[in-house]
């Protein structure tokens, strides 16, 4: 389904999402941002779905805010949801974003705020806010220093100097690079793959990992706890031990 400069396609239990505004280098504007906060409620409402993949049409992921639209006072951005619809959602279930062409500005925080990152080896990321004057607050500043060593982040940030798929990669950015082309496949199969996985054990992996930033030991282990106690008790984690012991695939309902 296509809205607002936003598709929308099911891929087996993936949920293929495309920014689909080319003659405007899929920037975002008021109504794509609703349409990718509305494509997140789809993924995370639909059991069937187990994680979604995030792209741009035509060979660019995006190029960050709709200048034109903001100059006309619209706003890419959703209350409690940020940049997008995106940057400060609150979701349970993996999203790859698969970056082909520029990715830039808003475009490079929409991939920042995916879990991970497939990129072609000639995709641009950059941030070339600075050389303008103002910068967004869509999460560039406090995830970038997060994926990638903090000397090297700073470079991003403060030169503007675009970085390619290839050395993306080779910085931590990029957890696949694909030839030109195939970004969108290879995260397809990169989906596939974690749909093979118990989906409570993914969320509870994703909530960890964000529940260790900074906090003290002892309240990380508390929230593990929780998260295990709420694990042990679930028909999957059952029917994971069960399958083991049967010798077959498992049959995730994600109960």
């Amino acid at each position: 389904m296509s809205s607002n400069g936003v598709r929308v396609q099911r891929v087996c239990s993936t949920l293929l999402v495309t920014i689909d505004r080319p003659q405007a280098r899929n920037s975002v504007n008021a109504a794509v941002a609703a349409a990718l906060a509305a494509a997140l409620d789809e993924l995370e409402a639909d059991t069937e779905l187990r994680a979604g993949v995030l792209t741009g049409a035509k060979g660019t992921f995006s190029a960050g805010t709709d200048l034109k639209a903001a100059l006309n006072g619209e706003s890419p951005t959703i209350p409690g949801r940020g940049f997008g619809g995106l940057a400060e959602a609150d979701r349970t279930k993996p999203l790859i974003a698969a970056v082909e062409g520029f990715a830039l500005g808003g475009g490079l925080e929409l991939a920042l705020a995916c879990d991970l990152i497939v990129a072609a080896e000639d995709a641009t990321f950059g941030l070339p806010d600075v050389e303008r004057g103002p910068i967004t607050a869509g999460g560039r500043v406090t995830r970038l220093p997060e994926r990638v060593p903090y000397h090297l982040a700073l470079e991003v940030l403060l030169t503007g100097e675009p970085v390619s798929g290839a050395r993306a990669e080779r910085l931590g950015l990029a957890n696949r690079v694909t030839a030109p082309g195939e970004a969108v496949a290879v995260a397809l199969g990169l989906a596939e793959q974690l749909a093979r996985n118990a989906p409570l054990a993914l969320a509870a992996v994703k909530n960890l990992v964000r529940a260790a930033d900074g906090v003290p030991e002892a309240d990380l282990f508390a929230v593990q706890r929780k998260e295990l106690g709420i694990l042990t008790a679930s028909a999957d984690a059952r029917e994971g031990m069960t399958a083991f012991a049967e010798r077959r695939a498992p049959r995730w309902t994600g109960k």
